[in-house]
């Protein structure tokens, strides 16, 4: 009689499925560690940096905080009374009206004329579009100084006033005087030149998204190239670009800072010309050391960003398609 052999047990074999599905978690976990690796200290930055201090201003706004960022007293919202019947917040309030209502339609059309401007030569666009958009690099302090210290220094050696006396006037002293108020001109014009190669680029966006066909069937109905074509076509097609560049633009005229601080100052008496509610918050809090008022001035004028831009966007129908 033959001995019977005893067979061990095999190992398991590990299936396919299995070796799949480990896989797919080592996969999952290497994706969701990369986007921790880059998101991450974008995130931890924006808490730091910007959610905390926004929470910390918010409870400051309803203390009694002067000479330190540490809520002493609770006052409620007297720190926002006091903002809203101060006639120095109001004025600003109409300065900045004012601001806005010179940069933004300014901006909106030599942004969306350079735009046409580049988008229909034919070569060396890339090169246009580049310096056109290069200021945009630049630093609000450097080019307000620039402008206050060489453009418009109000000397007869200074730019504007050379240029001036080449057609025969008078030099003009820019900054400096209430009437006529001069200063404008140098506020608007270095926000302008900052600015106008960021809007450009959008409305660029927007006219390559505009299908070449429809410039076709109008040659071909008979329609030439130039006003025609950009009053029927172009600038209906551009309505959803046009009501985001005016958003933007209304929103960084309400933030304006750099240029007024800087062309006007903030202690001197060239600040009383024009300035805006940030320079007047920036000395409420710095200067005089009353943070809980500032605070509260910050809060109020983000509610009036907020309630115009939601206004404005009401108004326009941003978001609407063309056809609607």
């Amino acid at each position: 009689m033959a001995s019977s052999k005893i067979v061990p047990a095999s190992p398991k074999i590990t299936s396919d499925a299995d070796l799949n599905a480990k896989g797919r978690r080592k996969r999952q976990l290497q994706t969701t560690l990369a986007f921790w690796g880059f998101v991450g200290p974008m995130m931890l930055g924006l808490i730091i940096f910007a959610y905390v201090p926004i929470i910390w201003g918010l409870i400051l706004s309803f203390f009694d905080a002067r000479n330190t960022i540490t809520p002493t007293k609770f006052v409620g919202v007297d720190n926002y009374a006091s903002i809203i019947g101060d006639d120095q917040f109001r004025n600003s309030i109409v300065t900045i009206l004012i601001f806005a209502l010179f940069i933004v339609p300014i901006t909106v059309f030599f942004s969306l004329w350079l735009a046409v401007m580049v988008n229909t030569v034919r070569y060396a666009r890339a090169f246009f579009r580049s310096v056109f958009f290069l200021p945009t690099a630049c630093s609000y302090v450097v080019a307000s100084l620039v402008w206050r210290i060489t453009l418009f220094n109000g000397l007869p050696y200074g730019f504007a006033n050379n240029l001036i006396y080449f057609f025969g006037l008078d030099p003009i002293i820019w900054i400096g005087t209430a009437n006529p108020p001069y200063y404008w001109v140098v506020l608007v014009t270095v926000r302008l030149w900052l600015q106008v190669g960021f809007y450009m680029i959008l409305y660029l966006a927007g006219l390559q998204d505009i299908p070449k066909e429809l410039y076709e069937a109008a040659y071909v109905d008979g329609a030439r190239p130039g006003w025609a074509t950009f009053r029927r076509i172009t600038f209906p097609l551009l309505r959803n670009t046009t009501i985001a560049v005016l958003l933007l633009n209304l929103i960084a005229a309400f933030q304006a800072f750099d240029e007024f601080y800087n062309i006007l100052g903030a202690k001197s008496g060239l600040a009383l010309l024009a300035r805006p509610p940030l320079v007047y918050l920036y000395n409420i809090a710095f200067t005089n050391q009353n943070y809980g008022a500032g605070a509260a001035g910050g809060f109020i004028l983000v509610s009036i960003i907020i309630v115009i831009t939601l206004v404005q966007g009401k108004l326009l129908g941003f978001g609407r398609s063309e056809n609607q």
